[in-house]
């Protein structure tokens, strides 16, 4: 007790908890966007926006997180002079956050396309028939259902994307948790086994609400027929 005690004063955990917390915040936002973007490409008329986002998707779903996050820092910053501000703190926060977002779009992109299969075909059929262009239809009958079909997928989503958040490290973000844990091991290794604890139970205390929320709403939301 005394030695979880001396962590907590020494070491700011829960700002490190904080600042994944926001990392997952803003990449959900816009992972989301993009993502809904994406699936709209993937089931348009348009041959060319349908092969540009499956390649986009199978690109970054196949692409280790690790290597995008490298590449935000020494690639996107180092080379291509990609700068969000002038501190430092700032703009690998924002890295990190781009990195995350252009990653989990591939997967939420997937999750709603699932949602989409669940649609039945006749109302797309019928709003055609209405005389709705494909972008009316998409936004106003195919997409408000699909995000009640994919609430589970989603979920996961989610949840994968709390836990990948910890690979901000890679982005220099100095302050997230396993940059913290990494520090506080290295000057307390004889307390290896309570700072594994506190980082570990503090991630199951953060998703298990996500599960248990994502499982509520999936039943709740299913279309029923």
């Amino acid at each position: 007790m005394h030695t979880l005690v001396e962590l907590f004063s020494q070491y700011d955990i829960v700002g490190a908890f904080l600042v994944n917390i926001e990392i997952t915040a803003w990449s959900t936002l816009f992972s989301l966007i993009l993502g809904v973007v994406l699936v709209m490409m993937r089931i348009s008329p348009v041959s060319s926006m349908r092969m540009v986002a499956g390649a986009y998707v199978e690109l970054f779903k196949n692409m280790p997180l690790t290597i995008i996050m490298v590449f935000m820092v020494l690639g996107a910053y180092a080379q291509l002079k990609l700068s969000f501000s002038s501190s430092f703190a700032t703009n690998f926060f924002w890295l990190a956050v781009t990195g995350l977002s252009l990653y989990t779009a591939a997967f939420v992109c997937e999750s709603l396309r699932s949602g989409i299969n669940t649609v039945p075909l006749g109302q797309a059929e019928a709003s055609r028939a209405l005389g709705l262009s494909f972008l009316q239809s998409t936004t106003s009958i195919i997409l408000p259902q699909a995000f009640r079909g994919s609430v589970a997928p989603l979920g996961n989503t989610l949840i994968a994307l709390l836990k990948n958040s910890t690979v901000a490290a890679a982005a220099s973000v100095a302050t997230e948790t396993s940059s913290l844990m990494s520090e506080m091991i290295e000057f307390h290794a004889d307390a290896i086994i309570a700072i594994f604890l506190i980082f570990a139970i503090g991630y199951v205390i953060l998703i298990i609400p996500i599960g248990i929320l994502t499982t509520y709403l999936s039943n709740a939301l299913a279309v029923r027929r």
